[in-house]
């Protein structure tokens, strides 16, 4: 059956110099490093994330405290073990190391080096997970979380210590999540003219204008490392653009296919790129001014390169031959479905458009798809000449 395609490109967004609802006047929440809530609670061991959170959050705070013997600092390295999906450690308040699984390896395992002062100090690690697999066998015995072992190795005097059985304590999802950040409407918002920047943890929220028009709207994460995003308090998802695709040695050059069995290495494109950095804004959440953005930011970005783009159709096009059936919509009776020719009809998306240019059209056997065909064996110089002829009671040609 004859197919139509279109072919879009994304337009990025610029601010009017009288615009100052795009995307300006940041403010922020510093998210709190380890146990911030009252329903933290302490268990001997290593507990398993997914059980323990009940799907009520994607993170999960491991807390624990230890002390140092002597009056001088000591340098090690520390050694944890997670089952996934994503981990960061933190020591006495500051990022000292993360890890991450993959989608064929979704275990965690990382050595950090770290320093502990004299006396007491402060292991924080930070799990998350990135979606649940959902299929499978055992799928459901698979597990998250830091199960360890959790490990001091290399420490001056020359032992290592485990800490997986001792008391730690949890605190399931994050503090922002808590106080419901994700809205906006919180009184907690710092605003300054120093913005903080390629910082782990952060909370930000600023204020825009909706894209004027009608067309699709996206989101640019590029700046941004790993964290979620809401519009008017809706998440319009996990955001990764950090996460960049395979190697390029595995990447698709030319055309593909996907005859025969599949594989994910199959037809692989845009390799060692962002895996995606543009994200789909429902143009039913945005009012015309004062929306409302709020991000959460794991690993550190910069909010300001954020931009929107909206997707704009530039051509439609389809591949017809003299077999294919005529569209549907024609089906009205047996009889005009054996006398009518094979029909290729064209609709603009929207209904400020027109179809100003046929670029290609050919009678033969033409090559390639929707944005790149080229002639083939066999081709008509005339053909073109006869669909502008027949069509030439459109102005818009």
């Amino acid at each position: 059956i004859n197919s139509v395609a279109t072919i879009s490109k994304f337009i990025h967004q610029t601010p009017k110099e009288d615009d100052d609802g795009f995307l300006s006047d940041w403010s922020w929440i510093k998210e709190p490093v380890g146990i911030s809530s009252d329903s933290a609670f302490t268990k001997l061991g290593l507990l398993e994330q997914i059980n323990t959170t009940a799907d009520q959050s994607d993170y999960m705070w491991y807390s624990l405290s230890i002390e140092t013997k002597g009056d001088e600092s000591q340098t090690g390295v520390l050694h944890v073990d997670s089952l996934g999906h994503t981990l960061y450690a933190f020591i006495n308040g500051e990022l000292a190391g993360s890890g991450k699984g993959s989608h064929d390896n979704p275990k965690v395992s990382i050595d950090v080096n770290i320093s502990l002062i004299a006396g007491k100090n402060k292991i924080d690690l930070l799990s998350l997970t990135v979606g649940l697999q959902n299929y499978g066998a055992y799928y459901d015995t698979v597990g998250a979380g830091v199960t360890g072992p959790v490990q001091l190795k290399g420490l001056q005097n020359g032992s290592n210590v485990d800490l997986s059985s001792q008391q730690w304590t949890y605190q399931i999802g994050l503090r922002g999540e808590e106080l419901d950040l994700f809205d906006g409407s919180s009184s907690l918002w710092i605003s300054q003219p120093n913005l903080l920047k390629n910082q782990p943890l952060v909370w930000y929220k600023t204020k825009f204008n909706a894209p004027s028009g009608s067309s699709p709207v996206a989101l640019d994460f590029t700046g941004m490392g790993k964290g979620e995003a809401w519009i008017n308090g809706q998440s319009i998802g996990r955001y990764w653009p950090t996460n960049t695709a395979a190697s390029s040695s595995g990447c698709t050059k030319d055309s593909c296919n996907y005859r025969g069995s599949y594989s994910p290495s199959k037809c692989q494109t845009n390799c060692g790129k962002p895996s995606q950095k543009l994200y789909h804004v429902p143009r039913s959440w945005l009012q015309a001014s004062d929306n409302v953005l709020v991000l959460f930011e794991e690993i550190g970005g910069d909010p300001t390169r954020l931009s929107f783009a909206t997707r704009e159709t530039g051509s439609i096009c389809s591949q017809i031959s003299e077999i294919h059936p005529i569209p549907v919509a024609m089906w009205s009776t047996t009889e005009t479905r054996n006398e009518t020719e094979p029909t290729l009809l064209l609709d603009c998306p929207l209904q400020n458009q027109v179809i100003s240019e046929i670029k290609y059209a050919s009678f033969g056997t033409p090559l390639g798809k929707c944005g790149s065909f080229s002639h083939g064996s066999c081709n008509s110089e005339k053909a073109l000449s006869i669909v502008q002829k027949v069509h030439s009671r459109y102005s818009s040609f």
